[in-house]
């Protein structure tokens, strides 16, 4: 199920026995754990497994023992590696047989699809997909938090600190504790000086997803409201295509990709092997066949002037540009 269905059932308050939350979105994934944890009552005897804290024995052990109070037994799993769904099926089918007991397991890792089949319907169990929030969705979010907290925050505000910060739900709410020592309204001045923001990696995310041939419309546009012009894009564009083809040169001559070699300095490793794997998937030919599509491109906005004409130019160069890509 999707957020919008759980968050009904939280409100009925006929909660699921076990309950596996997942996805995209690591706020929702904790939020949505919280208030589980406040439905069932089992806050106060409940056992935290997190990460490399987990074992089956302990959690196995823990839902196995009956309570001589009543009280609630509830096991919060988190982790971003998987579990075995052996394992997950029997947790499951032990909180299912008491009444007192409940399971939570909040993954953050990306392979879910083995796991779901163990929260079944048929042993009360769900297990709850979360998405990106939009720039809307997430800004009720950051507008009721910052109520809470008395930050006074308008909408243009809320906005520019959630794009700053590259639409990170958990980090916006984190950087409202630190503006709520401020005095006075909050507006775009008060977040440059005090919040760091993510834009710059916002622009790498951007690069790599043109030269991943992902869908650009979106992420052309989170660039543009994040205050990147045409001009600041193409300058990136061309600082990254000129180290891919370091990268592409390099691995000609030597096999293998040697970063400290190739830029003077050592990235870490996963980057390292994301630049390597692009730059062997383009031709030489084909690099200078971007370089020449780059150079027009800029030639052309520099002329569009202050039109309206711009994006579309920039947009134009971007396609082409993919199409040379392998």
């Amino acid at each position: 199920m999707y957020k919008r269905e759980f968050d009904q059932i939280l409100a009925s308050g006929n909660i699921p026995k076990s309950l596996m939350l997942y996805g995209d979105n690591p706020y929702y994934i904790e939020d949505s754990a919280i208030r589980f944890i406040d439905r069932s009552g089992g806050g106060e005897s409940m056992l935290k497994l997190y990460f490399d804290e987990y074992n089956f024995s302990a959690a196995r052990e823990f839902l196995s023992q009956s309570s001589l109070f009543g009280d609630t037994n509830l096991l919060y799993v988190k982790s971003d590696r998987k579990i075995p769904k052996k394992e997950l099926s029997h947790l499951v089918d032990l909180a299912y047989r008491n009444a007192n007991n409940f399971f939570i397991y909040a993954y953050l890792g990306s392979e879910f699809k083995t796991m779901t089949g163990a929260f079944s319907k048929k042993a009360n169990a769900e297990h709850v997909r979360f998405f990106p929030a939009s720039l809307g969705e997430a800004s009720q979010v950051v507008q009721h938090q910052a109520k809470k907290l008395g930050v006074d925050m308008d909408r243009y505000a809320i906005e520019h600190l959630l794009l700053s910060l590259n639409l990170n739900l958990s980090m916006a709410v984190s950087a409202l504790e630190k503006l709520s020592i401020l005095e006075g309204p909050i507006g775009a001045k008060e977040i440059d000086e005090h919040i760091f923001s993510l834009a710059p990696m916002a622009m790498e995310t951007f690069l790599f997803s043109l030269f991943s041939k992902k869908p650009l419309i979106e992420t052309l546009h989170h660039m543009q409201q994040l205050g990147e012009d045409e001009f600041a894009i193409l300058r990136a564009l061309d600082y990254f295509i000129s180290q891919l083809f370091l990268y592409h040169s390099y691995i000609k001559l030597h096999g293998t990709p040697d970063a400290r070699a190739i830029l003077g300095y050592a990235p870490p490793k996963h980057l390292v092997d994301r630049y390597a794997t692009l730059a062997l998937k383009i031709s030489t030919e084909n690099f200078e066949k971007i370089v020449d599509t780059l150079a027009k491109g800029e030639l052309s906005i520099k002329r569009a002037g202050n039109t309206s004409q711009k994006e579309t130019l920039l947009f134009s160069t971007l396609i082409k540009i993919k199409s040379f890509l392998g």
